[in-house]
């Protein structure tokens, strides 16, 4: 009889995280999730003020794993897509109808979904939760690794076959697994707030680009909106410093009337801006996901639902496998993750600078682009399939037939 192996270990508790501890659990694989924060909403950084626009098949890998069921009272259905560019002509419009689904995605505040997390953690029964914990020190170890971590009773040295990285855009496991990291400052800084507006945006979400950046507007429930507008850095004093009229003044200015008047902005929160990606996203019986692994501009809303994609295709493989940290399996593992990193890193780097580039001689140009998309049915389907998170060789987690 061979022994039994090793748990996966897993650094960090957030988002990412937390649903590659679940989706492991829920295939039977024993796992130890390190966090740094208690086990509260209140206490863990991701699960913030931020609104999330979860693609259609992000949600069907959240209720795969069980998660869903605590969340989907929150959430608010994105029926309707517009896409468009001050100054230029043209939009590009996506709705469920046309996809022939019931919505594209859904809207839900990041502390909800850490809220659905932390309830279906609990359930867990093979899984086990360091929290706070810190890892101190992490040494190659045998045919593995082992990991000191600090917790509130002491050091404990944990031994795993397969160290996972899902601490955040500053990782700590990355560092001392000497991954380096290729960086792009945007010299951005993001908003992130809500509103009323004065018509009902009724499912609709907006995309509009400006030669300031990007602005997000996302549909919320009590016929409130999420924005996400993008300043830049040398700006991001200024308008945190603003009074509630003027920021008002500002997100209606950036995002136009097509809500009518913009009143009630509700907590104001910053983010920088930063493109961090990993040189690699494995190494010896180590693997990074999520942000750990790439952080992209926050352009299409990309971040967690490529995050998860990497969680859920990680727990596809090693709840097939003898040896979850077998170099066979990582390298399968990076060889199903490289098109969708890639790609949507491209497109999400691709788009801000292009799309919010001052150059009056592209305008003809994207114009026409958008009106292609627009009145292309092909390539508006192609680009809808996309947005609602659909990719080659994704994880059967979150797939569905195409209509």
């Amino acid at each position: 009889m061979s022994p039994t192996p090793e748990p996966i270990l897993i650094v960090g508790g957030g988002l990412v995280g937390a649903s590659l501890a679940i989706a492991l659990d829920a295939a039977g694989v024993p796992a130890v999730l390190v966090e740094a924060a208690a086990p509260t909403v209140g206490q863990q950084p991701s699960y913030d003020e931020r609104n999330l626009a979860l693609a259609r098949a992000t949600v069907n890998g959240l209720r795969a794993i069980g998660v869903w069921a605590f969340a989907e009272h929150r959430a608010t259905p994105i029926t309707h897509i517009h896409t468009s560019r001050s100054g230029d002509f043209g939009s590009v419009r996506m709705t469920a109808a046309d996809e022939g689904v019931d919505a594209l995605g859904w809207t839900l505040p990041a502390r909800e979904l850490g809220a659905a997390l932390l309830a279906r953690l609990d359930q867990c029964r093979h899984l086990t939760r360091l929290a706070p914990g810190r890892v101190e020190r992490i040494r190659s170890e045998g045919d593995g690794w082992a990991v000191d971590v600090v917790t509130e009773g002491g050091v404990r040295t944990l031994q795993t076959s397969l160290l996972v990285g899902a601490d955040g855009t500053q990782s700590g496991v990355r560092t001392q697994l000497g991954i380096a990291t290729h960086e792009y400052d945007y010299d951005q800084a993001l908003f992130v707030s809500t509103f009323t507006p004065e018509r009902d945006p009724a499912g609709r979400a907006f995309e509009r680009f400006t030669d300031a950046g990007p602005v997000a507007v996302l549909p919320l429930a009590d016929r409130r909106i999420g924005v996400v507008l993008t300043v830049a850095a040398d700006q991001a004093d200024a308008v945190a410093a603003m009074d509630d009229a003027a920021f008002c003044a500002l997100a209606q200015e950036r995002f136009g009337w097509r809500l009518g008047r913009l009143t009630r902005p509700g907590k104001r929160s910053p983010y920088p801006i930063r493109r961090v990606a990993a040189a690699a996203v494995t190494s010896d019986r180590a693997v990074l996901v999520g942000n750990a692994a790439q952080t992209v501009h926050p352009i299409g809303a990309q971040g967690f639902n490529l995050g998860l994609r990497d969680a859920l295709t990680l727990a596809e493989l090693v709840a097939l496998a003898d040896d979850p940290g077998a170099p066979s399996l990582l390298a399968e593992y990076a060889n199903r993750r490289a098109p969708d990193r890639d790609g949507t890193m491209a497109m999400s780097h691709g788009l801000v600078r292009l799309a919010c580039l001052d150059q009056p001689l592209l305008g003809p140009l994207r114009s026409l682009a958008m009106l292609a998309l627009d009145r292309v049915p092909p390539l508006r389907h192609a680009l809808g399939r996309r947005g609602m998170g659909f990719r080659a060789n994704a994880p059967f987690a979150v797939r569905e037939p195409t209509p």
